[in-house]
């Protein structure tokens, strides 16, 4: 059974995470997919997320296209999390095209192209935004 893994915050979740998710699934058999923790959004991108982790979780663990969903705590983990589930594949945005070129000597690694003009920073701040000027 081939295994894909994916990583991602899953914040306001929109049609883009669930594009990347979809076509994730359809490379195996298992799609499992690491949901950031709060504190480790806080330290990639400088916010709280606006759901919480488990919020965040049940939202993806709700997919038919995902298997198993699981914390993830750290950044530098990511190749403990590969030999975990013994993913063949690492699925990730394009964002980190490169980043983690690294792991190849563990599983494959993809990178997807994100939905173009669709980002959850970018709904923010239209909300944002709307919000301020009602």
């Amino acid at each position: 059974m081939k295994t894909i893994i994916t990583f991602g915050t899953f914040d306001v979740f929109h049609i883009g995470h669930l594009r990347i998710l979809e076509r994730a699934g359809q490379l195996g058999e298992r799609l499992i997919v690491g949901v950031s923790s709060d504190a480790l959004n806080m330290q990639k991108k400088g916010r709280m997320p606006v759901y919480n982790q488990n919020d965040r979780m049940g939202i993806v663990a709700g997919l038919k296209c995902v298997d198993s969903v699981f914390l993830e705590e750290s950044l530098e983990k990511k190749a403990d999390y590969i030999r975990q589930f013994n993913a063949d594949t690492l699925v990730m945005g394009d964002d980190w095209a490169g980043r983690f070129d690294s792991l190849s000597y563990l599983c494959e690694v993809i990178y997807f192209p994100r939905t173009p003009s669709i980002s959850t920073t970018s709904i923010i701040e239209v909300i944002t935004y709307q919000y301020q000027n009602l």
